[in-house]
């Protein structure tokens, strides 16, 4: 390789759309993942029994994933996505009676309030606090559009309210909590709302419900994690020179302050820009000895506090649900999505999400199969009588990263070692641990070495 071409290591939604934003702009790029299938944390795999491609938990997006939906439109991928004209969200009580939450045509942010008031999975007067966050949101939107980032007040030094106080600060009642705001606040931060940071869920937010109806609406994968982005973005760089490798285990090599070059199988691979798009936990791994210039950056990086997802996949003798997807406040899993819906009807499954999930993660499979299979039964009509053929647990012990408060600080994209570049969703995007915190991540450090690249050329 050439000395102005960038290496890439890590090939999740982080480093693919780095490497895809570098190869659209002339610069040869090696992505090099030690997984054998693309994708990192958002990837599938096939089902031993039924020969499905399983998804390793369920991932939605929003209409305000702009940069997601750009690295989707970069590679020829948005046909692989599915996107509601507004956001519509239905609902299961806890004795199957369906509801739905529907934004109406209003401006920003009487649409989400118009949709709340108009709402009749709660009691009007539950509904009715949902007033008194119109003068937060718009002073949240103004904020980001003036600065780009959300600050609370008594925020500083990491601290501010959790998730819970602000809304209770803000007079949301008990109901309209448990219904609305702590299942859209689970799903975004990965986080019971009495644990994590208000800011990041108040940026969401901001970002939700700006004058774009469309923000708000859900945006559905229509291919399995890694065919939705992976494989589309591995043949967008490969058509441009470049070179994506699996199972391919790499070292960052780091001499006198700088990047020398990467190791891969005791080859040296010649390199002077190199982005590190893994984890917060394979952060330290990268190197063989951790350079004192990092050393700061990789401890806390170690302290970081991982959160959970636990995914249980049923399949039914028969289709039991009408929905693509559907919520349940008040049970231990927020979420079920018929995947028969999204993927075709090849597929048969249904998947039930339980995000922020450390209280359900050391459960046995068996036992969490149960409790899954009896929430379905007691809240969706059609699965009553239907047989269960088969279940599948998946954990994903490392699925984010903690926003509680007090949490280290996340990095930015520049290091102090030269032509070293951070990517990943727990940078310093002042959003949760999400996919367009990850695409985020990627186009910066992108963007940061096109700027060196210009410099040098000049």
């Amino acid at each position: 390789m050439s000395a102005s071409d960038v290496v890439v290591v890590g090939a999740g939604f982080a480093g693919l759309s780095a490497a895809c934003a570098l190869a659209e702009a002339g610069v040869r790029v090696l992505v090099l993942d030690a997984r054998p299938q693309l994708g990192g944390r958002a990837t599938a795999f096939r089902d031993r029994e039924t020969g499905e491609l399983v998804d390793n938990g369920q991932h939605v997006m929003f209409g305000c994933y702009r940069e997601t939906l750009r690295f989707l439109r970069r590679v020829g991928a948005e046909k692989h996505v599915r996107v509601q004209q507004t956001l519509e969200v239905p609902f299961l009580d806890v004795n199957g009676r369906r509801s739905v939450l529907r934004c109406p045509p209003l401006p920003a942010p009487f649409h989400l309030l118009g949709a709340v008031l108009a709402w009749d999975g709660l009691p009007w007067r539950d509904r009715l606090p949902v007033l008194r966050l119109a003068g937060p949101l718009k002073a949240a939107r103004r904020e980001l559009l003036r600065t780009g980032s959300v600050s609370l007040e008594d925020e500083e030094d990491g601290g501010g309210p959790t998730v819970s106080e602000w809304l209770r600060r803000h007079g949301q009642g008990a109901k309209l909590r448990e219904w609305l705001w702590e299942p859209l606040a689970v799903a975004a931060l990965n986080q019971p709302p009495d644990e994590a940071s208000a800011a990041p869920f108040v940026r969401v937010l901001a970002d939700m419900f700006g004058p774009d109806a469309r923000a708000a609406a859900l945006v559905f994968p229509t291919r399995p994690l890694h065919l939705l982005y992976a494989e589309p973005a591995r043949t967008f760089i490969e058509a441009r020179g470049g070179e994506v490798r699996s199972s391919a285990l790499a070292r960052v090599r780091v001499a006198d302050g700088r990047v020398d070059g990467v190791e891969l199988r005791g080859q040296r691979i010649d390199a002077r820009r190199v982005i590190a798009a893994v984890p917060w936990f394979g952060l330290r791994p990268l190197f063989g000895m951790v350079p004192p210039e990092l050393s700061g950056i990789v401890s806390s990086a170690d302290a970081m506090t991982s959160m959970p997802i636990v995914t249980v996949n049923l399949w039914y003798d028969r289709q039991v649900m009408q929905d693509a997807f559907v919520g349940l406040p008040g049970r231990a899993m927020q979420w079920v999505f018929d995947k028969r819906v999204a993927f075709g009807e090849s597929a048969s499954h249904l998947s039930l999400v339980s995000s922020g999930a450390s209280a359900l993660v050391g459960e046995t499979s068996s036992a969490l199969t149960a409790r899954a299979a009896a929430e379905v039964e007691a809240a969706v009509p059609g699965a009553r009588g239907a047989r269960l053929l088969r279940a599948t647990v998946i954990r994903e012990k490392q699925a984010t990263f903690s926003l509680a408060p007090g949490q280290p600080a996340r990095p930015g994209t520049r290091t102090a070692i030269e032509g070293l570049f951070l990517a990943g969703d727990w940078i310093d995007t002042g959003l949760p641990g999400t996919i367009e915190s990850a695409v985020v991540s990627g186009h910066r450090a992108a963007e940061a070495i096109r700027e060196e690249l210009r410099a040098e050329s000049r």
